[in-house]
């Protein structure tokens, strides 16, 4: 299917400057003020609305295969749609593991029918994830999906010396080692950040130490082998001094934060719902300060949504036997513009970067996070800053509903995303569409994917 053309209106660029957009067979075409597009084009009115080249997301859980009760490719990006994604990066954490050649392609594929934003499979690091032998790493990273990101997410690489053979053997095609940091004999039976809270309540609590050494111990094997190490999930205010000293060392070592992260404290702990119980830990006002200065100067690279769906029952249960984990593709960029931009901290050229840019540019996401410029692919993302909006966990795209932040008001709204010039969500809603070659041809249901 042909792709239409749009004029979008009335929009502010990274940089401040007002602008219009068109966008023709799926790439942008002109960038000024007041344009006047020729007939055949649909205009789309987004005044009010700052537009970013389109986020890509370095650590999502899409649960496919295996585990569809909680989240499906389809449903995965459908949400990533929602918050401005165009590109998202699948966990290895699924039902059989993603650590052969077969299982990446099957995730590649999986996100090429479904159409809403590109999906690129992580490959585990070690069979099944049980740090002991690596996995067939080689055989990914020459597959159809060209896997250049391993983690063992939900795991930590634990055994240095498979984590220097790891870091040593990924160098042969510029890969990057994403580091799941915790030490499972500090954390053994752990439920929340240690701390004044954890002691009141009565659970076991989690060290920010469990996390720091594995980073401490990992940038220094990356400087010894020189290879490309990442951090995934940094919660600690130690941690980013950590990441901060390998930096000026010159290390090639880079880093994600979550939204969760920069938003919620342990004291939401207090409440004793287990939709706040995510690995790692929600830790104090001090460490969220510690990571909004981290990533507000570039010493963290990126946000990362970490979007874990989980079905209701392994959610809403007692605290101990919950599941780790919360939604976050649907809220992320909304948390970045109320924790980041609305307080000084960050403007958009910056969001632009460490959303988009950043983490295409460490994945090696070729054809992502790229600059809205004429002749570009059309991947942009549109929020409108000043529109607050309640979240409301019966309304997500998600499969599951286990959103920490329902009932609360964010500021910045996404109005629209357009993924290969073709609208993804607008007008608040999911748009459907069989444009893409490779998608399927079974038509999406309204009443099946967008009943909530």
């Amino acid at each position: 299917m042909k792709n239409a053309n749009y004029l979008l209106t009335g929009l502010t660029l990274p940089n401040g400057s007002k602008s219009d957009i068109t966008i023709s067979d799926g790439v942008i075409t002109e960038i000024a003020s007041n344009i006047i597009a020729a007939p055949g084009f649909t205009k789309v009115d987004l005044a009010g609305s700052i537009a970013l080249p389109g986020l890509v997301d370095l650590h999502t859980h899409l649960r496919e295969p295996g585990k569809e009760d909680a989240e499906t490719v389809l449903s995965g990006t459908m949400a990533a749609a929602k918050g401005g994604f165009v590109a998202v990066s699948a966990m290895a954490n699924t039902s059989p593991v993603a650590d052969t050649a077969g299982v990446v392609e099957q995730v590649f594929a999986l996100g090429q029918s479904a159409g809403f934003a590109d999906v690129f499979p992580i490959g585990a690091v070690t069979e099944g994830l049980k740090g002991e032998n690596l996995a067939e790493i080689g055989a990914m990273a020459d597959s159809r999906a060209r896997v250049r990101v391993f983690s063992d997410d939900g795991s930590c690489v634990f055994d240095p010396l498979v984590m220097r053979r790891a870091l040593e053997y990924i160098k042969k095609f510029d890969g990057v080692i994403a580091q799941h940091a915790q030490d499972p004999r500090l954390t053994q039976g752990s439920q929340m950040n240690e701390g004044e809270i954890s002691s009141r309540l009565g659970l076991k609590g989690w060290p920010a130490v469990a996390e720091e050494a594995i980073i401490a111990r990992d940038v220094l094997l990356a400087d010894h082998v020189q290879s490309r190490l990442h951090i995934c999930h940094l919660t600690t205010a130690g941690g980013v001094e950590i990441i901060r000293w390998a930096k000026a060392r010159g290390i090639s070592v880079t880093a994600e934060v979550t939204p969760h992260h920069l938003l919620l404290t342990d004291k939401s702990a207090l409440s004793y719902d287990p939709i706040f119980k995510v690995n790692p830990p929600l830790r104090t006002q001090k460490d969220v300060e510690a990571l909004r200065e981290g990533l507000a100067d570039g010493t963290i690279d990126i946000v990362a949504t970490d979007h874990a769906p989980h079905p209701a029952e392994t959610k809403e249960c007692e605290w101990q036997e919950a599941a780790f984990g919360m939604l976050g593709l649907e809220s992320a960029l909304s948390i970045i513009n109320q924790t980041m931009v609305a307080p000084g901290l960050m403007n958009w050229e910056s969001v632009a970067d460490r959303m988009s840019y950043a983490p295409a540019k460490i994945a090696r996401y070729n054809e992502h996070g790229k600059a809205l410029t004429v002749g570009a692919m059309a991947n942009i993302t549109l929020i409108n800053p000043g529109q607050t909006y309640r979240v409301d966990r019966d309304l997500v795209a998600s499969r599951s509903r286990n959103t920490p932040f329902h009932g609360m008001d964010l500021q910045g709204a996404v109005t629209a995303t357009f993924f290969r010039g073709q609208p993804t969500f607008l007008n608040g809603k999911l748009q459907l569409f069989l444009w893409n070659p490779m998608a399927s041809s079974e038509i999406i249901s309204d009443e099946l994917y967008f009943k909530k």
